[in-house]
Formats: C-alpha cells, structure tokens, sequence
C-alpha cells in the first residue's frame, strides 16, 4: 500500500519558525551583492498569489525570506523526506507532485488563499533558464478561484553562469530579487471554462515574461 502523503495544514504552519527561518537565510545570503527590489508595492492584505521564474536552487528560500509576507510555496513532493520535509511542512510549504494536475496541492493553496494569505509558485514547472519560455496552468487556476491578485518575481544571478541549474553562484556573485506591480487577471465572463484558463494562464505568463525580461 502507498502511504499517504504529508498534507498542509495551513493553521498549524508556524510564522515564528518562517520568521526564524528566513533570518537564518539572510545570514546565508550575506556571502552574496543581493538587491531587493519592489517591496513597497507588494499589497499589505488579501490573497495574493506570487509566479516567479525559476533557474537555481536558491529562488524559492531566497523570495521566502526577502518577500513582504509570508509565503507558502509549492515545492516539488520529492524533497519532503526526513527532517527537510518534516520542517517544510512547518514552515507552511506545499509538496505537489509535478506529474500530475495534483488536485491536493491546488486544494491546499487555495485554502491558503481563501483565508487571505500568500502562495507562491514557479509556473515554469521545473528549473530552467529562467526566461520563462512556457508556463502551466496552476497559477490561473487559483487566481480564477479565488480571486487573487499576481505579483511577478523576477529572481536574477541564482545560478552560476554557464553553469548546470543546481549550480550555486559563487560567494560575491550579485543576485536580484525584483517584486513587480500587482494585477488581477480579467477572464471574460460568459467564456467556457478551459477557454478562460488559457487566456488567464498567457495573461499570467505574459506579465511574467516581461517583468524577467526588464531585470536580466
């Protein structure tokens, strides 16, 4: 028999570990030229749902700990074994199985979201070059059902140049973290329903694209 997979629970995710964590990840990324931009026009309230681009393995604990509030990401479910998934778990993070539409995964961020909180996803889907050639549904389907809003993150200098995506930058390296403006996706009514998560997800894709493309 499989055993079931860990599930979010959203109330017992603990800020105070996020708070400790992200302080610790700070530290780390003093060895780095990090700059960090756009946070005065993150918005202070409401669900918001966070799709940045994805290249090295630092992106998702560096918008983690740099973001104005506290995210609950979606993370890859084969990272979530022993202490490291155990603690992902406190810390409020999401497995989801990249294989499939994984219904669990998109039920949990969307309680997140329904209770006005953050979620974060790479709609890329893996690590790749980080321009954002294409991206998948995910992201719109949860801003269809909840009525988030977006915010575009374009994470820059995460992965050492040249070099394969679990690469790190070297110590000194500059690295970018660049919050772009909120919007809402407008998904006519009327539309049938497949029809209004595809001109949601290129809305979502087009906006992220650009916002990458301004901070290369």
């Amino acid at each position: 028999m499989t055993e079931a997979r860990p599930e979010l629970d959203p109330a017992r995710a603990s800020d105070r570990l996020m708070g400790a964590t992200a302080r610790v990840v700070r530290g780390v990324l003093r060895m780095y030229r990090l700059s960090v931009l756009g946070r005065a026009s993150f918005p202070t309230s409401g669900p918001v749902v966070l799709v940045a681009n994805h290249s090295g393995l630092l992106d998702g604990p560096l918008v983690a700990a740099v973001a104005p509030r506290t995210p609950h990401f979606l993370v890859k479910q084969e990272v979530y074994a022993g202490r490291l998934g155990r603690l992902l778990l406190r810390l409020g993070q999401i497995p989801v199985d990249r294989a499939t539409g994984d219904r669990q995964a998109l039920a949990s961020a969307r309680t997140v979201l329904e209770a006005g909180g953050v979620v974060g996803v790479f709609p890329e889907g893996t690590r790749g070059t980080g321009e954002v050639a294409a991206v998948q549904q995910g992201a719109a389907w949860l801003v269809l059902q909840t009525g988030a809003q977006v915010v575009p993150v374009a994470c820059v200098g995460t992965r050492a140049p040249g070099r394969g995506a679990g690469s790190l930058p070297r110590p000194g390296a500059r690295m970018v973290v660049a919050f772009g403006e909120p919007f809402s996706v407008e998904a006519p009514a009327g539309v049938p329903g497949r029809e209004r998560l595809r001109l949601a997800t290129s809305q979502i894709h087009e906006h992220l694209r650009e916002h990458v493309a301004a901070h290369r």
